[in-house]
């Protein structure tokens, strides 16, 4: 060996010594971390394993079927369909189908022809001039913002190939969701992004100017989101771009607080004429309510208020618990809120035993990811579905679950100019257009091997929950449904009679009053 090369190479050494001599030093003395106090140097390799532990485990870790939020059968599927490549498996199922908790569908011994055009879902009630007809399955709400302008641009361009609708999200009704004129469903929530005064209250000369536009079919209000019922929400003035400021008329570089409950209305009644309103505003549009239900008594609440007002939204779209979002506390994810199951039980229900069910839709999301799903969901009630997640994947995301860091390495939750460019708009689009056919093809192949026609013959019946190891039992006998217009003639099920008395439509509170009361009725029977 050359002096000059052992020469280098002891600089090397010693540089090297020096530069972890200064980090043990470091550890040693700072008193933040115990790990790297008691094992400096070598604590940073827990970080690092900590770091990389997501990726580690979904890659190598979990099997196909145990992955959480969606496992990766799921995911598998949804790529294929976004790729036209058909969703296959071979050798057969690796679920538990003896597992507690597991659900089948019933299919017949002589399936019928598929259908070759799927149908779509008349929103419009009896006050609606403007109806629309929405596909069963559609891009449900994500914000300019939460996604990146890429994801945006190749859902809105894959829902105009595919004839299916947008919603828009919370954050506004920006440039991007009409880029490539889709159907629109305008979705604002209690902060008015897009349609507000500058104090934050609802603009409606701003909402009519907007709401008319052609390619807004339908006005959705959000009252809460199955991920974070009940809670509001702070976007950082960090975050808050020049794009995102105009996009939702806040201030640039400014927090922009969206509150736990809205300004315009503070009753069901007042909602009820909230509606009125915008459907006068919008020229007759079709106006919808969308909530992750939280207590029965208000579900009734509002069903007694259009009763007194003979107002009522076009549709209910149900937000499951297991919904998605940007970021949430953790504790809202894990414990608020009904799944989308128990939620579409109690609001087909009252809509049902109040008398109310011809003149309202139901709409259906919360972790739909294909056609299995959308036979489930219409078979408790729903009339068509939406998804968010599921199309974040067909426009790319691989569940890195980092959406609230601005660090999405697909692009498709990051405002990183760099990192969104990962999103080609084109390829993207043709992705979303062919996971929604996808997804079509399988609900309706599904529904013929059921022997059904049509997906309106579809009932609880049709669904199998497994009880027990040794026990299964159809969803029309686990839950109780109620009969037209019971609640009307005083037939309902003694508990859903209780709460119907307990409901007020001039609240949406459950007052400890009423509660004593409807105990003393039922303690004297």
């Amino acid at each position: 060996m050359s002096s000059k090369l052992s020469v280098a190479l002891g600089k090397v050494a010693l540089a090297s010594g020096s530069a972890i001599g200064a980090v043990a030093a470091h550890d040693i003395l700072q008193k933040k971390h115990a790990v790297l106090r008691n094992y400096p140097v070598l604590g940073h390799a827990r970080y690092f394993m900590e770091k990389i532990r997501p990726e580690l485990h979904q890659y190598f870790i979990e099997n196909n079927y145990d992955g959480r939020p969606f496992d990766r059968d799921t995911r598998s599927m949804i790529y294929e369909y976004a790729k036209d490549l058909g969703g296959e498996k071979a050798f057969g199922t690796e679920r538990k189908p003896q597992t507690e908790g597991y659900e089948s569908i019933r299919h017949a011994m002589m399936p019928v022809e598929q259908m070759k055009v799927a149908p779509t879902i008349h929103l419009g009630g009896p006050d609606c001039t403007q109806p629309y007809d929405i596909s069963l399955f559609n891009i449900s709400s994500m914000s300019f913002g939460a996604l990146s302008a890429n994801a945006v641009l190749a859902m809105n361009k894959g829902a105009a190939m595919g004839g299916f609708a947008q919603e828009t999200g919370e954050g506004g009704l920006t440039k991007y969701h009409l880029e490539h004129n889709a159907d629109l469903i305008w979705e604002f929530g209690s902060g008015y992004f897009g349609c507000r005064t500058e104090d934050g209250k609802f603009n409606p000369e701003i909402f009519a100017k907007k709401a008319n536009y052609p390619q807004v079919k339908g006005i959705l209000i959000k009252l809460s989101q199955g991920a974070k019922p009940g809670l509001g929400g702070v976007l950082p003035g960090s975050k808050v771009t020049a794009e995102i400021a105009e996009a939702r008329g806040v201030p640039e570089g400014e927090d922009c607080i969206s509150p736990a409950a809205h300004s315009a209305f503070s009753t069901p009644i007042e909602l009820m004429h909230f509606i009125k309103q915008l459907r006068e505003l919008s020229n007759g549009k079709p106006i919808g309510i969308k909530f992750c239900v939280g207590s029965t008594i208000e579900v009734l609440s509002l069903c007694k208020a259009m009763l007194e007002t003979g107002i009522t939204p076009d549709w209910i779209t149900v937000d499951g618990a297991e919904g998605g979002t940007g970021a949430a506390p953790i504790e809202f994810e894990d414990t608020v809120g009904a799944t989308l199951t128990d939620g579409l039980y109690i609001v087909q229900n009252a809509l049902v035993a109040a008398g109310l069910r011809d003149k309202i839709s139901i709409g259906a999301a919360g972790k739909i990811a294909g056609g299995a799903d959308i036979i489930k969901r219409l078979a408790l009630g729903a009339d068509f579905t939406n998804s968010a997640r599921g199309m974040m994947m067909a426009t790319g995301c691989i569940q890195a679950q980092k959406c609230n860091l601005n660090t999405c390495p697909t692009g498709v939750t990051s405002q990183n100019p760099w990192l969104s460019r990962g999103v080609d708009v084109d390829d993207k689009g043709v992705r979303v257009r062919n996971y929604h056919a996808g997804v079509i093809n399988s609900a309706t192949r599904l529904l013929a091997s059921m022997g059904l026609y049509s997906f309106q013959e579809l009932s609880p019946e049709h669904v199998i929950h497994r009880t027990s190891v040794t026990h299964s039992q159809s969803l029309a006998k686990i839950y109780n449904w109620l009969e037209p217009g019971s609640f009307l003639d005083g037939t309902a099920h003694d508990d859903w009679m209780s709460w119907w008395e307990r409901a007020d439509a001039s609240s949406f509170a459950v007052s400890h009053k009423q509660h004593q009361r409807a105990s003393t009725l039922q303690n004297a029977e």
